[in-house]
């Protein structure tokens, strides 16, 4: 795919889509962390349900702490995974008041030093909290990368760095949701709505069904 088409591409996408954000509810750093955490394996709905329910008794690493993971379990049991992830987010927290101050650090290696924090949460938190120009590859923009010709690769790391060297500059800080969002709604995994997409007639997609 040349240069000029992927302009095009995320033009249409940006179009369609102008505000592009996460939609994991949230208010600060540390409330999108944790919800990042919690949506591995699991819907952003089914995350908000239960963040609904903690964030306003705890929202902070010393909250948390304060509740205890079976306190925690019991806001987030409705989650898949959710014994593990209390886990992971205890060890987060604690890492969190022992080493910054119970901030969320703005660097890739801090973050991902954190329990829980592989290289993809940190892309989300650099990216949406911290306005970075990072690219997040979960399934959707994996998918999406490889099926319309953007950024085909093997793996999520392949993805990645091909994205972050191919995208226009002016769209590389909303790519990650721009893509994601299409991923979700338009270009899903089984039958992609080609009929209902911006960018149909330029992507690289062989198999596409218009109607």
């Amino acid at each position: 795919m040349n240069n000029e088409k992927r302009l095009l591409i995320f033009e249409r996408l940006a179009e369609a889509t102008p505000n592009p954000t996460t939609e994991l509810n949230y208010s600060t750093p540390f409330e999108l962390l944790v919800a990042v955490v919690l949506s591995a394996q699991a819907t952003d709905k089914g995350v908000n349900k239960a963040t609904a329910s903690l964030f306003p008794v705890a929202n902070t690493p010393r909250g948390i702490l304060a509740l205890g993971e079976e306190g925690l379990k019991a806001h987030i049991k409705t989650i898949g995974l959710f014994n593990s992830k209390a886990a992971n987010v205890i060890k987060l927290c604690q890492t969190l008041l022992e080493k910054h101050d119970g901030e969320v650090p703005r660097e890739r290696e801090a973050l991902e030093a954190l329990a829980g924090v592989g290289r993809k949460t940190a892309n989300v938190i650099l990216n949406t909290a911290f306005d970075q120009p990072t690219i997040a590859v979960d399934t959707h923009i994996f998918r999406v990368a490889n099926r319309i010709g953007l950024a085909p690769g093997k793996n999520v790391l392949e993805v990645e760095r091909k994205l972050d060297k191919s995208v226009p500059k002016q769209y590389k800080k909303d790519a990650h949701h721009l893509l994601i969002l299409h991923g979700r709604y338009i270009c899903v995994a089984r039958k992609p709505r080609c009929g209902a997409c911006c960018i149909a007639d330029v992507c690289e997609f062989k198999a596409k069904n218009l109607d």
